[in-house]
């Protein structure tokens, strides 16, 4: 292959250092093949003052950059995979995932407080409805405010006063080198994480050969089945990333672990289920679990969030 391969991407420094990741790891395969960055700014971008679940989150950090790759102008699109639609449009697929980072969420306090510290006279800052259920489950008194913008800038607010706290993704905080900010990882027996929560994923055309054949080399099969997986639990309930919803996952030999939840915005209701099976069967056991997730409540707490 002797033309360039572009590697579209969003500008934020988190954006950068995954499609640099992927870029690198291309590189280390494939030394005789330039490969180079294209930063692409998204509706998500641009819109700061707006709360996520209040805009929609159908493409809002993806339709920018499939654009361009549908247009050629890009070869590939780099992702948070929790940030692509379950749906892609046609003619577009995920090509590749990387090996999973943590997978946790982290709590970030200006105190140094770990969340069962949280007393009634703490403010919480999260863009996450996911996140803020889960919490007020756990402290119901703690006040929960939104929060925008990328790792640096929710890091700054916090600092000059504007919450007590962060929850942010542990994987975001980490790749940045701001491990020593997070006061606690939270286990997930007390907050499961979004779907594909630590993921990067390579968005590439259909149908593309000769781009199929360099992006495979760097996929990793056990993070590609878990996060397929994952995905087909988030489309069974029709979900994004702006409902109390989430899973994980876990693989060990031939044998697939789901635990998925689904609540209510204010936390006083959630329903939590899991699932065991054999690996080969991963997708059909998350969409069943789904199910009944759904047929045990699940569904009129979400029609009742989409009302709203």
């Amino acid at each position: 292959m002797n033309r360039t391969i572009k590697i579209g991407t969003r500008g934020s420094k988190l954006a950068l250092y995954q499609a640099n990741k992927v870029k690198n790891e291309l590189e280390e395969k494939f030394q005789n093949i330039k490969f180079e960055i294209v930063i692409i700014k998204t509706k998500g971008d641009k819109i700061l003052d707006v709360a996520l679940s209040k805009i929609g989150d159908k493409g809002l950090f993806t339709k920018e950059l499939e654009t361009e790759l549908f247009n050629k102008n890009i070869d590939i699109a780099v992702h948070s995979l929790k940030d692509l639609p379950t749906q892609l449009p046609k003619g577009a697929k995920i090509g590749a995932v990387l090996e999973r980072a943590e997978v946790n969420d982290a709590f970030v306090s200006r105190e140094g407080k770990k969340i069962s510290e949280l007393t009634e006279n703490d403010t919480v800052a999260t863009s996450s409805l996911r996140r803020k259920a889960q919490l007020l489950n756990l402290c119901p008194n703690v006040k929960v405010i939104d929060i925008r913008g990328n790792v640096d800038t929710r890091l700054r607010k916090l600092d000059d006063g504007y919450c007590d706290a962060l929850l942010m993704a542990g994987a975001g905080l980490m790749r940045l080198g701001f491990d020593n900010r997070i006061s606690e990882l939270i286990d997930s027996s007390k907050m499961i994480p979004a779907v594909s929560q630590g993921a990067i994923a390579i968005e590439s055309r259909e149908n593309d050969n000769e781009i199929d054949e360099v992006i495979l080399a760097i996929n990793h099969s056990e993070t590609y089945i878990a996060t397929k997986a994952e995905r087909c639990f988030l489309r069974t309930l029709e979900g994004g990333c702006q409902i109390p919803v989430g899973c994980i996952t876990k693989i060990e030999d031939d044998k697939f672990n789901i635990t998925g939840f689904i609540a209510n915005i204010d936390g006083t209701e959630i329903i939590k289920e899991s699932a065991t099976g054999l690996l080969k069967n991963a997708d059909k056991i998350a969409t069943e679990l789904a199910e009944v997730l759904l047929s045990r409540g699940g569904r009129e707490i979400l029609e009742s969030i989409r009302v709203m």
